[in-house]
């Protein structure tokens, strides 16, 4: 896929800014605790090699703060008619219920689709899934810069872009493998907990299994 456009936005996204039932979404933060680190970046893309970032400028803002300063991404991200399509979302999730108040429902996650559907690999992250699914490399060398920054590098606006742009092509390829191997409705049920799951971990148990014994 080519990647058409970034368009960078401040705060919200723009009202004029429409997606179709489903949305790829990601996140970039400043660490990997959603109830420690603040979110920095929200990418969206609607799998048209168009990406929409969204840079939150308000650091030091209450969560209430930034919500009030977000409407039309609240409205998106609470839309029970659009389903949200991350990759491993059990953290972005959890990093959108603490930060912007909302719920994302319905919700797809291709990481689980991937552990579902391709039980012959331990290899599930989104470079591994582009790589094998599409053929395509992703660059992960500004995974781990600074997202809280006043201005984002190119190189940071193309990474991030990365991230979302390929979802719902590798949903189309795992949605065959998850029908061909007859766990589709087991992956409908892992989704459906997922929102679930993220609170759990931001009320307090990210690591304790509690359906063991």
């Amino acid at each position: 896929m080519t990647v058409a456009a970034i368009h960078l936005h401040r705060d919200d996204l723009p009202a004029a800014v429409r997606f179709a039932d489903t949305v790829a979404i990601d996140t970039e933060t400043m660490g990997l605790k959603p109830e420690r680190d603040r979110l920095c970046l929200l990418q969206l893309s609607a799998g048209d090699g168009v990406c929409h970032l969204v840079q939150f400028s308000n650091p030091a803002g209450s969560p209430e703060e930034t919500a009030r300063a977000a409407p039309n991404l609240r409205a998106l991200l609470n839309d029970p008619a659009v389903t949200k399509l991350f990759h491993f979302g059990r953290f972005d999730i959890a990093m959108l219920s603490r930060a912007l108040g909302v719920t994302c429902r319905p919700v797809y996650c291709t990481k689980i689709a991937s552990r579902l559907a391709r039980t012959y690999t331990d290899r599930h992250g989104l470079k591994d899934l582009c790589r094998e699914l599409l053929g395509i490399e992703l660059a992960k060398e500004q995974q781990s810069s600074d997202w809280g920054a006043e201005a984002l590098s190119e190189d940071q606006q193309r990474y991030a872009a990365g991230d979302v742009l390929y979802l719902h092509a590798l949903k189309a390829k795992l949605d065959a493998m998850l029908a061909r191997e007859g766990r589709v409705d087991l992956a409908r049920a892992c989704f459906e907990f997922l929102p679930h799951r993220a609170l759990l971990d931001l009320a307090g148990w990210p690591d304790e299994d509690i359906f063991a014994h």
